[in-house]
C-alpha cells in the first residue's frame, strides 16, 4: 500500500507494524518506533490526516495489526510573524528536514524586542520563501549576537523535538574556539560552576552556588607570549546563557574582546580592536540526523578577524 503525500502537510512519517508490535495501540507504536512526544501526538490528533492507519484517520488508542502502516503527518507551517529579508547566508547543509548555517558575528538569531529585522531568522525565512518551502523557523539552539559559527534549525516539529532531546541529553556535539587573556591552569580541564543571573544586573550572568548546573570542558591549543594569551577549544556539556564567557572569566581567562565579561581597563587595545568583538566561534557541530539516524558533523572555518587576531597574538 502506498502512503500518499497530502497537500498542506509535510511528507508522512510511516511505521510498518511488526509481529512484535501487533496488538499494541497507536500511541505505543509511535512512541517506541519514532519517539514521538506526547505533546506532538496531542497536536497531530487535531488534524484530519495527523494520524492514520492504512490511510484512515485513527485514534491513538486504536489497536494495530502486523503489516499495518501507521503514519503521522504534520501540517505545513510558516513564520508569518517574521518578515522575510534578503541577506547573504552561509548555508553549510540543508535537506528537507534540517538546515545548518554558519552565522556571522553581529547578527541576532531570532527577532526580539528591538530586533525585528536584520536577524538570521529574517534571512532564512526569505531563503525558504524563494525556494517555495513552507517552513517555520525553529532553531535548535542559539548563539549570542557577537558569537559566530554553526547553528542548527529544524524544519518541522518532529525534527525539532528529536534534536531538542539530543541537546538535553548532551549527545549533540558543540565545539567552540576562543582566544582568551592569560593561559588556563591546568592547560586542559573542566569548569563545573553553577550560573545564574546577576541580581544587580539581570542581563549579566555570574557564577553562584545558587545557580543552574553548568559544565564546560576546555583544552588549550596554543599559548602566546609568556602566558599572555591562549587559543582554547571548548566543549559544552550544558548550554547556559553566556556560559563559556562566564566560565572563562571565572578561571581568570576572560575572552579577548568581550565587552561584558572582559577586563575593563587592562585589556590589550590592539588585540581588542583586531578581534572587534568577543573572540568566540562555534567551530564544530555534530548530531545524529533524526531521519537517517546517521551521525553528521560540520566545521566552520575561523572568520577573518580571528585569523588576523591569531597573527597578532603570535607576535606577542
Amino acid at each position: 500500500m502506498m502512503i500518499e503525500d497530502i497537500a498542506g502537510y509535510y511528507k508522512p512519517l510511516v511505521v510498518e507494524v511488526s509481529e512484535e508490535m501487533a496488538g499494541k495501540d497507536v500511541r505505543t507504536v509511535l512512541e517506541r518506533k519514532l519517539g514521538v512526544s506526547r505533546t506532538l501526538l496531542s497536536k497531530l490528533k487535531l488534524t484530519e490526516f495527523g494520524i492514520t492507519i492504512n490511510g484512515v484517520r485513527a485514534y491513538t488508542t486504536a489497536k494495530v495489526a502486523a503489516g499495518d502502516l501507521v503514519a503521522i503527518r504534520m501540517e505545513e507551517e510558516t513564520s508569518d510573524d517574521i518578515m522575510p529579508q534578503e541577506m547573504p547566508l552561509r548555508i553549510v547543509f540543508e535537506d528537507e528536514y534540517l538546515l545548518i548555517v554558519n552565522k556571522p558575528a553581529g547578527i541576532v538569531v531570532h527577532p526580539t524586542h528591538g530586533h525585528y529585522t536584520g536577524t538570521l531568522a529574517n534571512g532564512i525565512v526569505q531563503h525558504w520563501q524563494v525556494r517555495g518551502e513552507k517552513v517555520r523557523f525553529r532553531p535548535v539552539h542559539r548563539l549570542d549576537e557577537d558569537t559566530s559559527g554553526l547553528v542548527a534549525i529544524a524544519k518541522n516539529p518532529y525534527i525539532h523535538q528529536q534534536l531538542s532531546e539530543q541537546l538535553q541529553a548532551g549527545t549533540i556535539m558543540k565545539l567552540y574556539c576562543a582566544y582568551v587573556y592569560g593561559s588556563p591552569d591546568p592547560a586542559d580541564g573542566t569548569v563545573d560552576a553553577p550560573i545564574d543571573r546577576d541580581p544587580d544586573e539581570p542581563h549579566v550572568r555570574i557564577v553562584t552556588p545558587e545557580g543552574y548546573p553548568s559544565v564546560t570542558h576546555y583544552k588549550t591549543v596554543l599559548v602566546f607570549g609568556e602566558d599572555a594569551a591562549a587559543k582554547v577549544r571548548l566543549k559544552l556539556e550544558t548550554g547556559r546563557t553566556h556560559q563559556i564567557r562566564v566560565h572563562m572569566k571565572h578561571i581568570g581567562c576572560p575572552l579577548i574582546g568581550d565587552q561584558m565579561y572582559g577586563p575593563k581597563t587592562s585589556g590589550n587595545q590592539e588585540w581588542e580592536s583586531t578581534a572587534g568583538r568577543q573572540a568566540l566561534h562555534a567551530e564544530t557541530l555534530g548530531l545524529t540526523h533524526p531521519m537517517t539516524k546517521q551521525w553528521m558533523e560540520w566545521t566552520a572555518d575561523l572568520p577573518p578577524e580571528f585569523v588576523a587576531l591569531e597573527e597578532v597574538l603570535s607576535e606577542a
